[in-house]
């Protein structure tokens, strides 16, 4: 059995357990939760989304199997071991090309969904929710089923072909956080019905069954909702347990159903705990892990400052606020208001657009001079008690080094650990 197989089957006999899912490409995140669940002794579950990872590349230039031997890479050098490693694939389906006619658009999906699998992918998210050109708006679930059924039979037969039966399991739902993050405030959000959930659940399993393919349900884990969490570029929406407990109890009538939460970044440790209780087992998280990446950074950023002649220092947040204004495309319709504002946002919003940014060469340069200029030195505890002061006291208990890697990537683990206290830990 799966790992995956086997939490689920575990949540589903009464433990409270889950797993978190980490939803980014950059390698120091990477690295930082590679370190945490080896530390934890847990799996982990990284996952890569239709517009990073795709067979032409997607935003990060990586296919699937080129994202696979990156992250294998990175296990092998911090020595987690690859057999308590999986990977997903998040929003797979037509999303990528919404511009083309449908029938193109998920001809490509479906060369998506079988470089996925082949590369060993062994979670796969079915989200073919979003309309096509000349697609109605929106799609009702009858086609969304039919086109998500239509990219599970492209997944079985890939799954067939490579050895690889019966280990893939799935994710349905058409209650999905647009890809990318919120390009809005939000105010309120309003839970997913009981009705809509079943509606979802039955209409998928139906449009499986008319495929032939009924005997793979079982490996159907996981539906996506909306628990009532998001995030905007300053707000959070925090998990209320008692506006989704008539929602929480649907699974219970189903054997082998959690739910999976999309957007968990930055709520708070009891509702991360919270959510698995109620049976959002699987949680996704993404942006919260490059914003504490970037807090990191600009941290030392502010301390080299202190440390460093003018000439030698990295101007790191400068050449990303430069490369940011030249390529506007990946924040422009996200971000808002006066320039002051926009300018804020740029660097400080929760939807951390600034993520899309850190393979920009100027930007990539900044970081390495950034490191460099700190490679030989420890850094002195008063600025760390300024500028990264949980860090600061990690170094003076001894569990961590005053150095900038050690320290932005205990920045990044310390939002895993919360995700993993809630999925393997929570007592």
């Amino acid at each position: 059995m799966s790992i995956l197989l086997n939490l689920i089957k575990r949540h589903k006999a009464g433990e409270v357990v889950g797993i978190y899912s980490v939803c980014s490409a950059h390698p120091l995140v990477l690295e930082a939760a590679l370190l945490q669940a080896k530390e934890d002794n847990t799996p982990l579950l990284i996952e890569a989304t239709s517009n990073q990872v795709d067979q032409f590349g997607g935003y990060t230039g990586m296919t699937p199997a080129d994202f696979r031997h990156f992250v294998e890479q990175l296990a092998d050098q911090v020595g987690f071991p690859r057999v308590q490693l999986i990977l997903g694939g998040d929003h797979l389906g037509p999303n990528r090309w919404q511009g083309l006619p449908a029938e193109e658009a998920m001809a490509n999906a479906e060369k998506l969904i079988e470089a996925y699998v082949a590369a060993g992918f062994e979670k796969i998210h079915l989200d073919c929710s979003m309309s096509c050109q000349g697609d109605p708006i929106p799609l009702s679930d009858d086609i969304v089923a039919e086109r998500a059924a239509r990219l599970a039979v492209i997944a079985e037969q890939t799954a067939e072909k490579q050895g690889l039966a019966n280990r893939i399991v799935y994710i349905v739902g058409t209650e999905v956080p647009v890809p990318g993050g919120e390009a809005e405030e939000i105010a309120e959000l309003e839970v997913t019905s009981p009705q809509a959930a079943k509606a979802t659940i039955n209409t998928h399993q139906e449009a499986f069954s008319r495929v032939g393919l009924d005997h793979i349900w079982p490996r159907v884990v996981g539906l996506v909702v909306q628990p009532g969490v998001e995030f905007d570029h300053t707000k959070v929406i925090d998990f209320v347990p008692e506006k989704a407990q008539a929602l929480s109890q649907v699974v219970n009538d189903y054997e082998n159903l959690v739910f999976e939460a999309h957007s968990t970044d930055y709520q708070t440790e009891e509702a991360y705990k919270a959510l698995v209780k109620n049976h959002f087992a699987i949680l996704k998280v993404g942006p919260a892990l490059t914003f504490a990446l970037r807090e990191g950074l600009y941290a030392l950023c502010a301390m080299e400052e202190y440390l460093f002649p003018a000439a030698q220092c990295s101007n790191l947040r400068t050449v990303l606020e430069a490369q940011m204004l030249a390529h506007p495309e990946n924040w422009k319709k996200y971000y808002h208001g006066s320039e002051l504002e926009q300018c804020f946002a740029r660097s400080f919003s929760f939807s951390d657009r600034i993520r899309y940014y850190w393979t920009n060469p100027d930007i990539a340069k900044a970081v390495d001079k950034l490191f460099t200029n700190f490679a030989q030195m420890d850094i002195p505890l008063p600025l760390l008690s300024q500028y990264l002061p949980e860090q600061y006291l990690a170094v003076r208990e001894g569990k961590i080094l005053p150095k900038a890697k050690d320290l932005v990537l205990d920045k990044v683990r310390a939002v895993v650990r919360q995700y993993a206290k809630a999925s393997f830990f929570n007592h």
